[in-house]
């Protein structure tokens, strides 16, 4: 039976799969485990320092949540007493997730592959691939992904997507910043690799510690945060990435990442 997520580990990158091409990529309860599996493994590795979510093939990145017809005429069974839905679980594991991760967009993005596009750090999309929410179109609204929405997409354009249901490519996506970079197919490969060249030079300790200090500081106030930085820098100060870093700069020679 074909897996459905793949993980490959190219140099210090780990690449991570969607590898339902017969169905678009699209995202079930075993995608969700396999992609958490993924970021877990990553983590634990201190020599990744990086991470690649992608599907597999040219067809699609993520076509959205597998939608089967239930035997009530119901697209999916959700429990509304129950907070831990699988989509849910991904991404709230993919916010805590301390390293980057770049979302290739090989292909259409749609509902909620578009929300695990909005919650990676960084994407690069394919020029022509087609983004967005259709939620409405059938009845519903993409409830599950909004607060990632909402940090990626300005409030007008996210209302526009989210209440026509019309869809977007991936250049319009990188004039309006919600993927970093839109290329043709043929360049999408390069352009992926050479926005992980720099990533992947850089102090992973920095990045790790950043990372988390930037999803609690999302939440808080204006003086709890700068609270919080200030401590957040000065344990930061300590690490020997840190006092590397600062070594190197004075004796102008590149350094050398520990991870530590």
């Amino acid at each position: 039976m074909t897996e459905p997520v793949l993980i490959e580990r190219r140099g210090a990158v780990q690449w991570i799969f969607i590898n339902r091409e017969e169905r678009r990529n699209a995202l079930n309860e075993k995608v969700a485990r396999g992609i958490q599996a993924g970021l877990d493994e990553a983590e634990a590795d201190k020599s990744v320092r990086s991470i690649v979510l992608t599907g597999a093939g040219d067809k699609a990145f993520c076509a959205g949540g597998d939608l089967q017809l239930q035997a009530d005429g119901t697209p999916f069974t959700i429990e509304a007493s129950d907070p831990r839905h699988y989509v849910g679980r991904l991404l709230r594991r993919m916010d805590a997730c301390r390293l980057p991760i770049v979302a290739r967009v090989n292909g259409p993005a749609l509902a909620g592959g578009f929300g695990l596009l909005c919650a990676c750090d960084l994407a690069v999309a394919r020029e022509d691939a087609k983004l967005g929410v259709t939620e409405v179109k059938v009845g519903i609204f993409p409830m599950m992904i909004l607060p990632y929405l909402l940090r990626v997409v300005s409030y007008r354009r996210m209302m526009e997507l989210c209440i026509t249901g019309e869809l977007i490519t991936g250049r319009e996506a990188a004039a309006a910043d919600i993927v970093n970079y839109a290329v043709p197919a043929t360049e999408l490969d390069a352009k992926v690799d050479w926005l992980l060249a720099r990533v992947t030079d850089k102090s992973p300790t920095g990045i790790r510690l950043g990372k988390q200090a930037l999803g609690k500081i999302r939440e808080m106030s204006t003086d709890a945060a700068l609270e919080y930085a200030q401590f957040m820098l000065a344990n930061m100060t300590r690490t020997k990435d840190a006092r590397e870093g600062m070594v190197a700069f004075n004796e102008k020679r590149s350094p050398h990442w520990t991870g530590e």
